[in-house]
């Protein structure tokens, strides 16, 4: 089995996914997007500065550019003329998950253990459906959070199978700040080198 933190599965299916016209778009960019390199994380259409199609998008390794976000927009731009989803103007916006972004794959869970979440379920799960808290363990059934407010009688950690997930977000800290800057560090050093290595591999023109 491969290591769940390196993300690098782009075919790895999304817990959460959108529905209707926002479910539309995403099944429309999301066969764009894997073969550039490039996994979906979350399409929501909002009413911002008139009507926004919010595009969330991040490379296998977690990581995400300027020209990642100039990329996608320009590959996908045309495909959504085309296939015309939306029958109003609108505004295209391409981003990262940003630090505090949204858990979508059980690789978040695996890749972000030991950092503050904060999620909500579908159905209730020991007496509640709104949880905080830190994910202690993940599985790939479930994941365990220790809650930092629990209220009395309520035990401190919980065990939240992933079935039941509705939604759910890191929320910003200094230690996942620096965690995630490391990690953003880390990958983009591996890609450069290994970009290096396959221009080193090609055949030398004569």
């Amino acid at each position: 089995m491969s290591d769940p933190t390196t993300a690098e599965n782009e075919l790895e299916p999304r817990l959460i996914t959108e529905t209707g016209l926002d479910q539309r778009i995403a099944d429309i960019i999301e066969p764009v997007l894997i073969p550039m390199g490039y996994r979906l994380v979350r399409v929501r259409m909002s009413g911002q500065n008139g009507m926004t199609l919010q595009i969330m998008a991040e490379r296998n390794d977690g990581t995400m550019t300027v020209e990642d976000c100039e990329a996608i927009s320009m590959a996908i731009s045309p495909v959504l003329d085309v296939e015309d989803p939306v029958d109003k103007a609108y505004h295209l916006e391409v981003s990262s998950p940003g630090i505090d972004r949204p858990m979508v794959r059980k690789s978040d869970f695996f890749r972000w253990q030991g950092h503050l979440l904060k999620c909500e379920t579908s159905v209730l799960v020991e007496g509640r459906k709104r949880f905080r808290g830190k994910i202690v363990s993940v599985d790939a059934d479930s994941f365990q959070i220790e809650r930092d407010q629990p209220a009395y009688g309520e035990e401190v950690t919980v065990t939240i199978p992933f079935t039941t997930l509705a939604e759910a977000r890191l929320i910003l800290t200094d230690d996942l700040i620096r965690d995630a800057l490391t990690a953003d560090k880390k990958a983009k050093a591996a890609r450069a080198a290994n970009e290096n290595f396959e221009d080193e591999d090609s055949p030398i023109e004569e």
